[in-house]
């Protein structure tokens, strides 16, 4: 099964689609041996990751098409893609959805905020015209080649025109043909409610610890109405908080000592990223190498 029609199956799934936050290969790993359905990595942690920078527009669609491609050539998990604002205008709306289609992504979101973006939950926030919107989703509806490529619509608008602008404006994202709908950042559970009940369409939640919506878990987010919730940062900040205490341990004390209860030591770390499937892969060649030469030795 394609990973896109796996990823719509889940969407449309009666329970809530559960999406860890991955910034990298090794993060990935770690989600796809945790027994994740499928995952999303975002702008906000790829460009920490990539840059050390914040979530301001930095990366370009090429670097960031380059990093699902990476991902989706290590797992057979769907991944779920940002394209912010689609890096321009219809023509580069179009461009990106090939882009990332190539790359391998189950789906991607297209927001509506004025370039340079700006993470979600930060302040200082301008949205398009919805017109404007509406042509980018209809290019990128119509750029994609499989049919079951998941394409949401999120608009920032909560931030910038209020609750009833933001559901509005997703309502008419619908009529164009998104896929889903992502209203990002609001500020109670009662728009949450809201946003689920008047918007015809499965609908994102995203969960960013110290972000501006209330941190429901994804049972909580079931009952409301969400299809889907992601925890895009998590790991981010996770991985923040535990290398900057290990590196404070290290200077200070001069050894990692004191911190190897909470580390995998060597031969786990080797097991995470699969040296013994590859090892054994090696040996497999090479005996199939020996036993081709050892037919060759014999006809001469």
């Amino acid at each position: 099964m394609r990973r896109t029609t796996r990823f719509r199956q889940l969407v449309e799934a009666p329970e809530i689609l559960l999406l860890p936050g991955v910034h990298d290969a090794l993060t990935l790993r770690l989600a796809e041996q945790a027994g994740f359905a499928a995952v999303t990595c975002g702008g906000y942690a790829t460009t920490a990751s990539l840059l050390g920078a914040p979530d301001i527009g930095q990366l370009g669609m090429s670097e960031m098409a380059d990093s699902y491609a990476r991902l989706c050539d290590l797992t057979e998990l769907p991944v779920f893609a940002d394209a912010d604002t689609g890096y321009g205008n219809t023509a580069n709306v179009a461009r990106t959805v090939r882009a990332y289609e190539r790359a391998g992504v189950a789906g991607l979101f297209i927001e509506d905020q004025v370039a340079p973006k700006r993470c979600g939950h930060m302040d200082g926030k301008r949205v398009i015209e919805p017109a404007a919107m509406v042509a980018k989703l209809k290019a990128a509806l119509d750029a994609r080649r499989d049919a079951d490529l998941v394409i949401m619509a999120r608009t920032d608008a909560r931030a910038v025109e209020g609750l009833d602008a933001a559901i509005g404006r997703a309502q008419l994202y619908r009529e164009a043909g998104a896929d889903m709908l992502f209203v990002e950042a609001p500020l109670s559970v009662d728009e949450m409610r809201r946003i689920c009940a008047e918007i015809p369409a499965p609908c994102m939640a995203n969960n960013v610890e110290g972000g501006k919506s209330p941190p429901l878990d994804a049972a909580a987010l079931d009952a409301i109405g969400y299809a889907m919730v992601a925890f895009p940062v998590a790991a981010s900040y996770a991985i923040a908080a535990a290398v900057a205490e290990l590196y404070a341990l290290l200077k200070r004390e001069g050894s990692t000592l004191g911190y190897a209860d909470r580390m995998v030591d060597f031969a786990s770390f080797n097991e995470i990223v699969g040296l013994a499937r590859l090892r054994a892969e090696e040996r497999g060649y090479e005996a199939e190498a020996e036993s081709l030469l050892g037919e060759v030795r014999d006809r001469d």
